[in-house]
């Protein structure tokens, strides 16, 4: 089909109305596309947002909080220092101690540090798959669609809870005796098969949310006139998921990914808190809480801390998500 008959073409245009002109063709035609104004735009109105901007030195000063404090701080997160113990906060140790005279501020430190990276690396197996599979499902629409979305459909309806259980307890021995046998997996001792477990749950199930918000928003844009002249022009369904439905949906993408960041921290806090999470020594903000529940009427400063950095945490990201999805897509604010 040539350019003039494309031009000619009645819209909507159906796949059904044209011929495919061979991916070659498509790519040679196709420049790439200057996105520094969009991000600019985008950056100018998330500071415009005063509290997104407030948020996010919320969030750098936790990270630094959290990377650079203990690496800095005389004590270590399992130190136990005899004649310390249960010590209120002061000037040598200001959070105070636990009840084995460790000090708190470190122990909070690593804690911050343990799940933020369960956030993080939560947050972008959440937004591989997801945003993977809800783009190819509703790219390719009719029957793979409705049977991608049954699939989608079966894994949300799984209670996640139950499954960490009961994965931790299914590689709770192998994970031991590979981390005892290869030096390589030593580091994952610290860990321990509870968090793990919750990385290989989102790693299964929490993707779904995202490829939903993905797929709603790929049945839109495939139907928009600058996808319909790309397919026509020979553009193989990769790279209109690379160059043209992925980046306009990556406001969503990144908002809905900054929303899991908060969702997971959570989840490994309530499951750290029930004694599922991270091994004894390490500690993570949800372990301790769980640890100072014991003690709150004689040491209620041992659950003041982490519960506090749980919820600011949990609070900054929620919000800077919010600013971010704002700025990225303007649209929704205004919705």
């Amino acid at each position: 089909m040539t350019m003039k008959n494309i031009l000619s073409l009645q819209l909507p245009v159906e796949k059904g109305d044209y011929d495919k002109l061979p991916a070659d063709f498509y790519k040679a035609q196709t420049s790439r596309t200057d996105e520094v104004g969009f991000w600019r735009s985008s950056w100018r109105r998330l500071r415009e947002n005063k509290i997104a901007m407030v948020s996010l030195v919320i969030i750098l000063a936790i990270i630094v909080f959290a990377v650079l404090g203990p690496i800095l701080s005389p004590y270590s997160y399992d130190q136990q220092m005899h004649g310390d113990e249960n010590l209120w906060p002061c000037l040598k140790h200001p959070f105070g101690t636990d009840r084995l005279g460790r000090d708190l501020m470190v122990r909070c430190m690593t804690g911050s540090r343990i799940s933020l990276l369960v956030g993080v690396v939560s947050a972008i197996i959440v937004m591989i798959i997801g945003s993977i599979y809800g783009a190819i499902s509703g790219l390719l629409g009719g029957k793979a669609d409705t049977i991608m979305m049954r699939i989608v459909d079966i894994i949300y309806s799984v209670p996640e809870i139950l499954l960490i259980v009961v994965i931790k307890l299914v590689i709770d021995q192998p994970l031991t005796n590979l981390v005892d046998n290869v030096p390589f997996f030593h580091p994952l001792q610290k860990l321990g098969s509870g968090l793990i477990a919750i990385f290989i749950v989102y790693g299964c199930l929490y993707w779904v949310g995202m490829a939903r918000i993905v797929r709603g928003q790929v049945l839109q844009l495939k139907e928009m006139e600058y996808v319909t002249a790309s397919d026509a022009l020979g553009a193989p369904n990769g790279w209109l998921i690379r160059q043209h439905l992925l980046p306009n949906c990556m406001g969503q993408i990144i908002a809905t990914m900054m929303m899991q960041i908060p969702s997971a921290i959570f989840t490994e806090a309530f499951l750290s808190f029930l004694g599922i999470g991270v091994s004894a020594p390490m500690a993570s903000l949800g372990s301790l809480t769980s640890e100072a529940l014991s003690g709150i009427n004689r040491a209620p400063y041992r659950m003041l801390f982490p519960a506090v950095l749980i919820s600011l945490i949990i609070l900054a990201f929620n919000l800077f998500g919010d600013g971010l999805r704002d700025a990225l897509d303007p649209k929704m604010k205004k919705r």
